[in-house]
């Protein structure tokens, strides 16, 4: 079967009179191309009502039951059949039937020529709001905190305030990010911010990456261009990606998000609308960790025949938020009896490490979200205390994060104004459970490759032995395993704290995986 790829694109004024062969050339930015069918030598293109321009190659070679397929109406299907008996009389024995003849295979993605680019250019009264409300801080007293055990240590806090105000450069930040190329688009009323490098190699395949919470974008920052120039960084060019990096809707700069109702597998429907109908990819890798590793889980368990496969960072099975008590992190189990005190200690620590989170996420989180929506120190004490406990930080949060890191994260949930809805994601997960699109097993099954990072070993498990103990747990039955690694150093925020290894083992998850197929 084909795949329709969608482009902007118009037939040009020479070919149409015979003076050159025709071929289907990228339009600029803005251009109107007229509702229907437009026919040439290189392929079929089909305007739809929302000007998606549908470019199918080798026309002449196209069978009508794959034309059926794409749910034409009956007078565009007696149209596209003219179509292929036009083309199949001009089309010469030795034409690649390609609708972008004239394009180097290692340019960026073709149909990202017709999308707006997106800079990012946050208004000075922004920022000097922001910092007149970290001036007016009505601050608690912190007594008896010095070892964090009642949250955020005040006096930490208030230093990291004083650096936002006075030091931080949020101008720099934004050049940083903007130095790589950004969009932005509306798909079915969801806003999608994405970040965009063009591979350099031979082959580069497509690669959308989804983050967690509470992350942004950016902590992928780190991996972006060693996975899409692996030549210059001492690694081989045929690993190259076309690398997508997105800001989940509700986050970051995929705001304001005007549906109540997203959650990880209703975004990950809209990353498929993105990759096929929007980018016009007839097959796509995806990587994910936390929140991101269920946007991928489902894209691998849905949509698994238009993938090469998916490599999650801290997998996590696609009912996790599904049972009873979705809001408790234990999901009603207890320490076992006869437990070793060891265990016991590790496995509370754990609990009491996500508790909170989850319970307030799932139940209060619009309660919640009054506060943080108002308060900038209240939204970074909330953001930091999970900095802290969730990273391989040893209790020393800037080990793992330098400040402007921070910074530059927690101004990006503050301009967005995006804590309601980064923390709806989880309460509409259990308002809005997960269903399965298939009963076959596993129920991702496109090829998974696996990251495994030591601070987040369950209790009495070690970096040694976790690929053995992870093999053996229930959750390694979701997935179609393929490749899998643990490595001692890094915590819940995979790309920024353990970068070489997530770097090398999402090559290594696709190395073989991208030779069964033929690029997109």
């Amino acid at each position: 079967m084909i795949t329709p790829r969608i482009i902007r694109s118009k037939e040009s004024r020479a070919a149409r009179q015979g003076k050159r062969p025709l071929t289907w050339r990228p339009s600029r930015a803005g251009q109107q191309v007229r509702t229907g069918l437009h026919t040439g030598t290189g392929g079929i293109l089909y305007t739809s009502k929302n000007r998606n321009v549908y470019a199918l190659p080798c026309l002449s070679k196209t069978s009508l039951a794959e034309l059926h397929q794409l749910r034409w109406t009956k007078a565009e299907l007696r149209r596209a059949r003219d179509a292929r008996a036009d083309a199949a009389q001009a089309t010469s024995p030795d034409h690649d039937c390609d609708p972008f003849p004239s394009k180097d295979k290692s340019m960026p993605i073709p149909a990202l020529d017709h999308l707006k680019p997106f800079t990012i250019s946050v208004p000075d009264e922004q920022l000097e709001d922001l910092k007149t409300r970290l001036r007016s801080t009505r601050w608690p007293e912190d007594i008896g905190n010095e070892d964090w055990f009642y949250g955020v240590n005040g006096a930490y806090l208030k230093q990291l305030v004083e650096y936002w105000i006075d030091a931080f450069d949020w101008r720099k930040a934004e050049g940083q990010i903007n130095g790589y190329a950004n969009y932005r688009i509306v798909i079915d009323d969801v806003p999608v911010h994405f970040l965009y490098k063009a591979g350099k190699g031979k082959s580069p395949i497509p690669i959308i990456l989804s983050h967690g919470w509470p992350w942004t974008f950016w902590d992928w920052s780190k991996v972006i261009d060693p996975l899409a120039d692996p030549g210059r960084f001492g690694g081989d060019p045929t690993d190259a990606f076309d690398v997508l990096v997105t800001s989940l809707p509700g986050f970051g700069f995929s705001t304001p998000l005007p549906r109540p109702d997203m959650n990880f597998w209703k975004i990950a429907d809209i990353y498929h609308l993105l990759m096929t109908d929007t980018l016009g990819l007839s097959r796509y890798a995806a990587g994910g960790s936390d929140v991101g590793s269920l946007v991928t889980g489902q894209l691998g368990h849905k949509y698994a025949n238009s993938l090469y496969g998916v490599y999650l960072a801290r997998p996590l099975r696609l009912n996790f938020f599904s049972g009873e008590r979705p809001w408790d992190v234990t999901g009603g189990q207890m320490v076992p009896q006869g437990a070793s005190a060891e265990i016991r200690d590790a496995m509370l620590r754990v609990q009491r490490r996500f508790a909170a989170h989850i319970a307030v996420h799932v139940l209060d989180s619009e309660t919640q979200a009054y506060g943080l929506s108002d308060s900038p120190v209240g939204m970074l004490a909330w953001l930091l205390h999970r900095w802290r406990n969730w990273s391989d930080s040893q209790g020393s949060v800037e080990s793992v994060f330098p400040r402007d890191h921070m910074l530059t994260n927690a101004t990006i949930y503050w301009i967005n104004n995006s804590a309601r809805t980064t923390m709806r994601t989880y309460a509409n997960a259990a308002r809005y459970p997960w269903q399965p699109s298939h009963d076959r097993k596993p129920a991702i099954e496109a090829p998974v490759g696996v990251t495994l990072l030591g601070f987040e070993n369950p209790p009495g498990v070690t970096t040694a032995n976790r690929v053995e103990a992870y093999r053996k747990s229930a959750d390694a039955a979701w997935l179609n395993t393929t490749y899998i690694n643990a490595h001692e150093k890094g915590g819940h925020f995979a790309p920024y704290e353990n970068p070489g290894a997530v770097i090398s083992d999402i090559r290594a998850t696709f190395r073989p995986l991208r030779e069964n197929f033929r690029g997109p």
